[in-house]
């Protein structure tokens, strides 16, 4: 009965807000997300930046047409939702060349976008209202557990921990969980040195190849103001029985782990992520190409749980105002220049082979799927070195104080030119093993100096590609 309330409080409130949209003014949601260090922030506050700035965007139709003729930060529309810090983001970018920190709550900010149509009978000038809504991925893998019972996760995540290279990682943990009775008394003492240990194996996972591909429950390695509740102060437990007793152990642990779903996983799903009608996903294929194939697997399997997650299809006016859809996403493979412009399309062919199957699923209910190979902002540019006779395509740029590549240790002053290696022709070959792990070499750049013009105007952000996916996600809305 409250479940069937909710959806039909959420079929109201959804009614309502479309209705206003149609009726008043034409707005587009539109979902950014990613796994860890994917370029979340860097995404959302370069799109931010061309589209108030009015940068060269050859690939963007509005901009290359000259149709685009203003966007302007206003007032967002949930005022529950904390803004999106674009000065602050923006400033770290061009004045101190910092990278901005990384995203582990839900922001949002509102664009009016004022642009002429494109000839058609509906000429003459228009207004969009773009909501960009950022959100960590990871609370994405959180939405798989809505249908899962305690047991049944539990089963599933201490299987988890016998995948390849998690071995070392998980052995304090489970030595925790093998001192531990799901029968015995309830204990929050016992209860939270469990969750300690746990969350201790997750935070490991994230550093290691699991950085491209987390484990859930998400929001235990990022609790905002629910750090310390009970909601996130539980664990798996080893050798459940058939039916947990509520004075147990396993008891407390199953009834928290139910309190987690509703409190936070939930409200999640109906308040913000089933309102989305266009997502992008970011995704740092080249950190799991440089784990190894492991990795690479644990991010296709990733993949497809988000897709999986997205209430899908084509719009129809019912479907907005009672139940929306993701009509596009985009899964856009990021830092394309820590790569020549020559590995950039392999980069693209290896995401679109680790979405395939999704994509097959998505596009037979009538949603768009893309793919995109992009730097949101480009911290090299091109260049050729000389390894004896042998001429390599390399990429020069700033690399962040204390960054190596082989002897070589970096101030974050001096600019270097290093041969990051190639992507093989095969997209398979990598899955195959055909790039040792760590062959690769990717240093952090630094972001690139960034000059006002002459009358003090913000310079542009280099990018690759970047007005592609804009293209993708609301070109057609601007037409």
């Amino acid at each position: 009965m409250n479940s069937f309330a909710a959806r039909a409080g959420s079929a109201v409130k959804a009614f309502a807000e479309a209705s206003s949209d149609l009726l008043i003014q034409p707005t587009l949601r539109l979902g950014v997300t990613g796994l860890a260090r994917s370029g979340k922030t860097v995404f959302t506050t370069a799109l931010i930046h061309h589209l108030v700035e009015a940068h060269a965007l050859p690939a963007f139709a509005p901009a290359h047409e000259g149709r685009l003729r203003r966007a302007r930060l206003v007032p967002q529309p949930d005022d529950d939702i904390p803004r999106f810090p674009y000065e602050e983001h923006y400033a770290a970018l061009t004045e101190q060349r910092l990278w901005p920190r990384s995203t582990d709550r839900i922001s949002q900010f509102r664009l009016a976008i004022e642009y002429e149509r494109a000839g058609s009978w509906r000429s003459g000038p228009g207004t969009l209202m773009l909501d960009v809504v950022d959100y960590p991925g990871e609370w994405l893998l959180d939405l798989a557990l809505i249908d899962q019972t305690y047991t049944a996760w539990s089963r599933a995540t201490i299987a988890g921990t016998r995948r390849s290279g998690r071995a070392a990682m998980a052995g304090p943990w489970l030595e925790t969980l093998k001192g531990l009775d799901p029968l015995a008394p309830l204990d929050e003492v016992v209860a939270e040195h469990a969750s300690t240990a746990f969350k201790t194996y997750l935070s490991a996972l994230r550093a290691g190849p699991e950085a491209v591909a987390t484990t859930p429950p998400g929001r235990f390695l990022m609790p905002g103001d629910l750090a310390g509740s009970p909601a996130l102060t539980f664990a798996p437990l080893d050798r459940l029985p058939e039916t947990l007793r509520s004075d147990s152990l396993a008891g407390l642990m199953e009834r928290r782990f139910e309190a987690y779903k509703a409190k936070v996983v939930e409200p999640f799903f109906r308040n913000h992520f089933q309102r989305v009608d266009r997502q992008i996903v970011l995704v740092d294929v080249l950190a799991a190409v440089d784990a190894g194939p492991a990795a690479l697997a644990e991010l296709e399997e990733a993949l497809d749980s988000v897709l999986l997650s997205f209430r899908i299809g084509r719009n129809t006016i019912l479907s907005r105002l009672f139940a929306p859809r993701a009509e596009r996403i985009l899964f856009a493979a990021t830092k394309a220049d820590h790569l020549h412009q020559t590995s950039h399309d392999r980069l693209d062919a290896l995401l679109r082979l680790l979405v395939s199957r999704a994509m097959r699923r998505t596009e037979a209910a009538g949603a768009r799927v893309g793919t995109v190979a992009l730097a949101s902002v480009r911290a090299t540019r091109e260049t050729t070195i000389h390894d004896g006779d042998e001429k390599l395509r390399a990429v020069s740029g700033t690399p962040e104080a204390g960054e190596t590549v082989g002897d070589d240790v970096f101030d974050g002053l001096s600019e270097a030119a290093i041969f990051p290696g190639e992507l093989p022709q095969r997209p398979e070959a990598v899955l195959e093993g055909a790039v040792p792990p760590g062959s690769l070499r990717f240093p952090r750049f630094r972001p690139p100096l960034v000059k006002a013009d002459a009358l003090g105007r913000p310079g542009d952000l280099p990018q690759i590609r970047l007005d592609r996916a804009m293209q993708f996600l609301i070109g057609d809305k601007l037409a």
